[in-house]
């Protein structure tokens, strides 16, 4: 019946970086906003007992050799907590299963990551010198990763956790990433965002951690966090008060992001696609404030999973079906 290529965790990650990735998503975004993708609805199943949550996102971008469909879960019950995640890929000529990518969920936390770096290169600053980094798990370093990737040269970040530790901890990882800069853990929200040109919020946070009154001019806003019914990292005061108002699927967002905590809103969002594409400009002002929320759409999956196996030359295995 036929073949099925077979990627591991080492494979994947050696053949796609961060800038890679970047890459890779910005023409999918663009492909989304303008109607050559197909993007079903997220399905969200929680195990509450095990304090899990999966999600599973599909996506197929229009000419392209194959769709994907992505599992990634969380599971918060142990700490560290277990995450894990794996990539089907389908010849989107037939739909026979044409490649397995056992990640790890690292595709997942490498795709997030870049879509941060896609909206920072539309909407944050030339001149990056100070960040604030919201959270401490794997996005408080893949998204100063990918923002390094193309706003090189950050001075300083501040990483503020619920737990001192952990924001420690990351910290230290974001410093050793990025070598000469000033990186440490700050005790509270306000002292980590005030005066910072990038604000990065990566938590579960089920209440808004950022207020509107803390960001100054000039200021974007990353948002990667929330991605579920009922969860919240910013003051809706603050999607108000922004200059471009901008997300990664409106539909979406409403549904799971930022937005569903201001829904009045929705008319006057910008899809990243569209700055992608350049059909909307991005940021135009030094003065503007500008937020980016992103839940996650599968497209992403998709441009990342073709990249991997553009680039994955022999690697792997093939398992007969």
């Amino acid at each position: 019946m036929g073949t099925v290529r077979v990627l591991h965790g080492p494979d994947v990650r050696a053949v796609l970086d961060m800038a890679g990735c970047i890459d890779a998503l910005e023409p999918a975004f663009a492909a989304y906003a303008g109607g050559a993708a197909e993007l079903p609805s997220v399905i969200h199943l929680d195990v509450p007992e095990a304090s899990g949550e999966i999600h599973v996102k599909a996506g197929h971008l229009h000419g392209a050799p194959t769709y994907a469909v992505k599992v990634a879960s969380g599971f918060y019950g142990e700490d560290p907590p277990a995450i894990d995640g794996l990539v089907l890929v389908f010849d989107a000529r037939t739909g026979a299963p044409a490649a397995i990518l056992l990640d790890g969920g690292y595709l997942t936390d490498l795709r997030t990551g870049a879509a941060g770096g896609v909206a920072a290169r539309h909407l944050a600053p030339t001149r990056v010198a100070t960040v604030a980094v919201i959270g401490t798990g794997i996005q408080a370093r893949m998204q100063i990763d990918a923002l390094a990737v193309v706003r090189p040269g950050i001075g300083e970040v501040r990483v503020w956790g619920r737990r001192s530790e952990r924001a420690s901890a990351a910290a230290d990882d974001i410093r050793a990433a990025l070598g000469a800069a000033d990186v440490a853990s700050v005790p509270t929200v306000e002292e980590a965002v005030t005066g910072a040109d990038v604000v990065v919020t990566c938590t579960a946070a089920r209440e808004p951690l950022v207020r509107a009154e803390w960001i100054g001019p000039g200021v974007h806003v990353t948002a990667v966090g929330s991605d579920g019914e009922g969860k919240q990292e910013l003051d809706p005061a603050l999607l108000r008060r922004a200059d471009l108002l901008v997300v990664d699927a409106r539909a979406q967002a409403e549904r799971l992001g930022e937005l569903q905590h201001a829904r009045d809103l929705a008319g006057r969002t910008i899809e990243l696609g569209e700055l992608c594409a350049g059909t909307v400009q991005g940021r135009t002002d030094d003065r503007q404030v500008t937020v980016c929320d992103l839940t996650g759409v599968g497209v992403q999956d998709v441009a990342a999973a073709n990249a991997v196996l553009a680039r994955a030359g022999d690697r792997g295995d093939t398992i007969e079906l």
